[in-house]
C-alpha cells in the first residue's frame, strides 16, 4: 500500500478495510485480517492498525470476538455507504465545486462527461 502524506495511516487503512468489505472481499461474519498479519502487510506498526481496528469497531464495522479476533459485522457495509457518503458530499462535493467555479466548467460539461 502506498499511503499518502494527506491523511493519517490508521485511516487510510482504515478505508482499505470499507473497500475490502464493499468490494465483497471481506464478507459479513467473516473473520477479518489479524492485526499482525495487515502490520506486516503494510510494513507498519501493530499499533497502528489496532488503532484502525478499534475506529472500525467503534463504528460497529467489525466486533471483537474475545480471543477469537475481529469478524466482519453483518451490515458492515450499509454502515460504511452511510459514512462515506456524508464523508464525500461533506468534504469532497464542496472542494469539487470550488474547483468547477474556479476553472470555469459548467454542470452541463460535467453530465456529460459522466454519461
Amino acid at each position: 500500500m502506498d499511503f499518502k502524506s494527506t491523511q493519517t495511516i490508521y485511516r487510510q487503512i482504515e478505508h482499505w478495510v470499507y473497500e475490502q468489505i464493499l468490494s465483497g472481499a471481506w464478507q459479513p461474519g467473516e473473520r477479518a485480517k489479524s492485526v499482525r498479519e495487515l502490520a506486516v502487510a503494510f510494513e507498519v506498526n501493530p499499533n497502528t492498525v489496532m488503532r484502525s481496528y478499534e475506529h472500525l469497531q467503534n463504528q460497529e464495522i467489525i466486533t471483537n470476538k474475545r480471543g477469537i479476533g475481529f469478524f466482519i459485522n453483518e451490515d458492515a457495509a450499509d454502515k460504511i455507504r452511510a459514512l462515506r457518503k456524508k464523508e464525500f458530499l461533506e468534504e469532497e462535493v464542496p472542494e469539487f465545486l470550488k474547483n468547477m467555479k474556479l476553472l470555469g466548467i459548467t454542470m452541463e460539461e460535467v453530465v456529460a462527461m459522466a454519461k
